[in-house]
């Protein structure tokens, strides 16, 4: 203390008191008060440059201030901010914060979710490197769907007809021949018309494949690993914004407990949204749902051996919201062209791993914006996306 420093920030709020005034400057560790004798005509948003003398102070926000001030002005705003910085919560709409959401995000409430989301992905990559896994980059321009049953966005691929990649699905399984052990992370695209607060044309996914797996109940023991390892990131990585969202992080148990989709009750194919807000409710935080029906799974997964309209798949249920889906893969090439019948063109050079060999192999997918809206308590995965791509807004 009472050494000379320098900080770099922006205004987050300037009062003049009595004879004292004050200025708190913001910058991405948090924001510290800067003590003057006389007031400023600094507005909120000014990036500034201060030096000063770093004085101890309980009243100051992390028990220092700077005292004997100078300040360099780096830039100003050319007009005041539309989002009020000082308030502990936005008090704007959700629509507006995201149409303003290139100085909405400035705000620490807001940001600091977005370190969850990032402390959440270093976890993920932690975990997976830890346990042999390869990172792997795969095309998000494809020739033709990577699941049957949801809509593609198409492009025009220099005079062809292309779609965005609606997983990396086809190719993680490829490279499980390669590799055996893959993950990915990066954005994924569904033209799917929905308007609901669960769903974005764009999303984050994470998503792992691995190689020698007896069945799903494999793959979902490497998925307890992650969900372990990024809360342990988000508690250890992004303990600040832990503390201003006050937030209370899940225990996960050793073995995170599993129900057949027999068992739920539900006489659909899928669960609905009230299904798994009461399958969490009754059986906990962190719940697997295995065994869906065929009919809702897509061509690639593995059936039940002894009750084969069922399969060897799962969801992971988190507070009342499915966050990842996975399962056991078929890896037999016969399976496949059985699978799809008349339809193996689309599907040829996938189709080549198969032809060659290819081990027993499962994996799952995990939604960024889903997983950090739970951490939250958010009711719209859109105040977990930065810059929201849904069936209404393709802005900012």
């Amino acid at each position: 203390m009472g050494k000379r420093v320098s900080l770099a920030g922006w205004v987050h709020a300037n009062r003049a008191l009595g004879a004292v005034s004050f200025v708190v400057v913001r910058d991405r560790c948090g924001i510290a008060q800067v003590v003057l004798s006389e007031s400023l005509a600094l507005v909120p948003e000014t990036v500034v440059e201060v030096e000063g003398d770093a004085i101890a102070s309980a009243q100051a926000p992390g028990g220092v201030e700077l005292h004997d001030p100078s300040f360099h002005v780096l830039a100003e705003p050319a007009e005041p901010p539309p989002i009020e910085m000082r308030r502990p919560v936005p008090k704007e709409t959700l629509p507006t914060m995201l149409d303003l959401a290139p100085v909405a995000l400035r705000h620490p409430q807001r940001r600091a979710r977005f370190e969850i989301a990032a402390a959440s992905l270093h976890g993920f990559r932690a975990t997976l490197d830890e346990l042999g896994f390869t990172e792997i980059s795969t095309p998000k321009i494809v020739a033709s769907a990577t699941e049957t049953g949801a809509n593609l966005f198409s492009v025009d691929y220099f005079g062809r007809r292309a779609f965005l990649a609606q997983s990396p699905q086809l190719y993680k399984q490829m490279l499980v021949g390669v590799f055996e052990r893959v993950y990915e992370t990066g954005p994924v695209f569904r033209a799917e018309p929905h308007d609901t607060a669960r769903h974005l044309a764009e999303y984050t996914s994470l998503d792992a494949e691995l190689a020698f797996v007896r069945d799903h109940f494999d793959v979902m023991a490497i998925v307890r690993e992650v969900i372990a390892g990024m809360v342990r990131a988000v508690r250890e990585r992004a303990a600040p914004a832990v503390e201003l969202l006050e937030l209370e992080l899940p225990e996960v148990p050793s073995e995170i407990p599993a129900v057949h989709f027999a068992d739920t009750g539900v006489e659909d194919v899928d669960l609905a949204p009230a299904d798994e807000r009461r399958l969490c409710e009754e059986r906990g935080a962190l719940l697997f749902v295995t065994g869906y029906p065929m009919a809702k799974r897509p061509f690639y997964t593995h059936p039940e051996p002894d009750r084969p309209h069922y399969s060897n798949s799962f969801d992971l249920l988190f507070r009342g919201l499915e966050i990842a889906t996975g399962g056991q893969r078929l890896h037999r090439y016969g399976d496949y062209v059985a699978a799809l019948g008349d339809k193996t063109d689309p599907y040829d050079a996938y189709l080549q791993a198969f032809r060659y060999g290819m081990p027993p192999h499962g994996g799952f997918a995990l939604g960024l914006e889903r997983w950090v809206a739970r951490l939250i308590g958010a009711h719209n995965v859109r105040e977990t996306t930065l810059f929201p791509r849904d069936l209404n807004r393709l802005t900012p």
